[in-house]
């Protein structure tokens, strides 16, 4: 069309001599924009609430554990970019994923110790990502179950050199060994300097905070003595790296043998003997804020939807009382979901329970409790099916959740006072008076 006023070929010199450009600088550019970021501030805790600017903060978030992962391949970035901005657009403000992937396809940490820069390269691009959309990162630096490496790939790398103690996937806890491992990996990643910032992670305020481990649990010692010692250890070894950044566990949640009397609040009896302990460890002092999980449907196969619903409630009750009163320190429910494979499920039910668990926030909020924030397992962007799960979802395709998303990231946000403050939250905010 450029033809007809004879502007095409001095169109195309200019433009030539932009992509030059952008070729040559492209990467001093990038790196310029997301330095700007570094006007972010640490979030800190004082008692029982989390601060940011000397002003309470509550969140409002989600998990994609699949950053890092879709991040290896250029090609797949955007979908990256698009969730953390997808985020924003909804005034979510952290967003938890995992920050390790041990051994298999794509492995951030190959084997103890060797790491591949090309992924490393990914997480760089992640949290500069995120810095870039105005959103904090809960990072989990390992797993308890088996996808993405977890324990099993630490004892099995052990086991492999001959070193291990024991081929039980516990020994991750108890083995001087795969401690190291760990020490040495954690080492790693809160001293590894962004290639796209020039920051150095443990000093990046983008990070919100680490997540020592995924829903850890130690079914061979239910005393739970094994793995309150390595949690111990482990958080005392992280504040000694990095004293900038809060540390949670990952727990679930489920109550054990030092509060007895709360064992009626947990799912099962099961729940009692997985070697976790909520109360003793949330506890320990190197951890800041205590994290709980939510999953009726995962935890109950008999009970029918409304009765799930009102468990889901004396159990938020349940942690937020323990955490005003005896903990005091705030609580995240860091993960929480309604699985899409029940028999009765209901996309209306899905909406009322997440309604139910930001109600409990947000109340918990207006009165400056210890309820923090909630984060809803897990949204995704179109055409990524192979990384979804029953209860994942892609939420403006679902409008009912897509709107109470908005909804609640609003009346958090005007507890807070940040609407004025913040053009998004000021658009979004301001036809949901």
């Amino acid at each position: 069309m450029v033809t007809r006023n004879g502007m095409l070929y001095p169109i195309l010199g200019f433009a030539s001599c932009v992509a030059f450009l952008y070729m040559s600088f492209g990467d001093l550019k990038l790196t310029a924009n997301f330095t700007k970021g570094l006007r972010f501030s640490f979030v800190e805790r004082n008692g029982t609430q989390f601060f940011l600017n000397g002003k309470p903060l509550y969140v409002n978030g989600w998990n994609s554990y699949w950053l890092m992962a879709h991040s290896v391949d250029e090609s797949s970035r955007p979908k990256v970019s698009a969730m953390l901005q997808a985020g924003a657009k909804m005034g979510l403000t952290v967003c938890r994923t995992w920050a390790f992937n041990d051994g298999g396809y794509n492995a951030l940490q190959i084997s103890p110790g060797q790491f591949d820069e090309r992924v490393f390269k990914a997480l760089d691009y992640v949290i500069a990502e995120a810095r870039q959309q105005g959103i904090r990162l809960l990072l989990s630096l390992v797993n308890n179950l088996q996808p993405y490496g977890g324990k099993t790939q630490y004892v099995n790398w052990a086991w492999q050199e001959g070193v291990g103690l024991s081929s039980s996937n516990d020994s991750f806890f108890f083995d001087p060994s795969i401690r190291k491992y760990f020490k040495n990996y954690v080492l790693t990643v809160l001293t590894r300097k962004n290639t796209i910032t020039g920051i150095q992670y443990r000093n990046d305020p983008t990070i919100f905070a680490w997540e020592l481990i995924n829903e850890p649990r130690c079914m061979t010692d239910p005393s739970g003595d094994t793995l309150q010692d390595w949690l111990e250890e482990m958080s005392a070894f992280i504040k000694s790296i990095d004293k900038n950044h809060l540390l949670t566990i990952g727990l679930e949640g489920f109550y054990g043998p030092s509060s007895p009397k709360k064992a009626t609040v947990n799912p099962e009896q099961w729940a009692s003997a997985l070697g976790a302990d909520f109360m003793r460890n949330s506890n320990i002092t190197n951890v800041d804020f205590a994290s709980v999980h939510i999953y009726p449907d995962q935890w109950f196969h008999g009970l029918g939807f409304e009765e799930k619903r009102n468990y889901v409630s004396k159990w938020m009750h349940s942690h937020i009382e323990d955490c005003d009163k005896e903990l005091k320190k705030p609580v995240m429910f860091t993960e929480y979901g309604l699985s899409d494979q029940n028999k009765d499920f209901q996309l209306s039910q899905r909406e009322q329970l997440y309604r139910t668990i930001q109600d409990i926030i947000y109340k918990s909020a207006k009165k400056k409790g210890a309820g923090a924030g909630a984060l809803v397992w897990q949204f995704f962007v179109e055409g990524m099916q192979e990384y979804s799960d029953d209860f994942g979802m892609v939420p403006w395709q679902s409008p009912p959740i897509y709107k109470l998303t908005i909804e609640h990231s609003c009346k958090l946000a005007r507890i807070q006072g940040l609407i004025q403050e913040n053009g998004n939250l000021k658009q979004l905010c301001s036809k949901r008076k």
